[in-house]
């Protein structure tokens, strides 16, 4: 009988081999790519809670306002009082919430006053989605890439060897 060796295959002590460097590189790789995200977000001086922005809004009725000040409000020529710093009762931390430098005020049809807060998301948040991307995409192929140049490896051990 004549067995037709295949010169890429690769011994089950080679596969459990190739096994073992596929997980160390894995695991390698989550470091390394955790250390560049994390170094990135060092380096730019970025802070994730600054990128999405979520308005503080008094509510008369949970909040104790501690500072008002008059506002100018389209739509109405005399200027409005208004809360602008006070503090969250259900806020453990304590701190002093502000009205927004930004915020227009706006009086509707109805009569009410609204609030324009803006703009919520800083546009610098794609640019981090883009970051974060191309570090998983960089972490597959380096993956990859040495994956198969160790199986190369082993490989030419293989034939040097038949």
């Amino acid at each position: 009988m004549n067995v037709a060796v295949d010169p890429d295959a690769l011994t089950d002590e080679q596969q459990r081999l190739l096994r073992r460097y596929g997980v160390w590189v894995t695991l390698g790789m989550m470091v390394l790519c955790n250390v560049i995200f994390l170094g990135g977000l060092w380096l730019t001086g970025v802070k994730l809670e600054q990128l999405i922005r979520i308005p503080d809004v008094f509510n008369p009725r949970q909040d104790v306002c501690l500072r008002f000040t008059w506002h100018r409000v389209e739509g109405d020529p005399e200027p409005v009082r208004l809360c602008s710093e006070w503090i969250i009762l259900s806020d453990p931390t304590g701190e002093t919430h502000a009205i927004q430098k930004d915020t227009e005020v706006v009086k509707g049809g109805d009569g009410k006053l609204y609030f324009n807060y803006g703009a919520r998301v800083d546009y610098r948040v794609f640019v981090f989605g883009v970051f974060v991307v191309a570090i998983i995409l960089f972490g597959l192929w380096l993956k990859g890439y040495l994956i198969r140049r160790y199986r190369m490896r082993l490989q030419q051990q293989t034939s040097s060897l038949v």
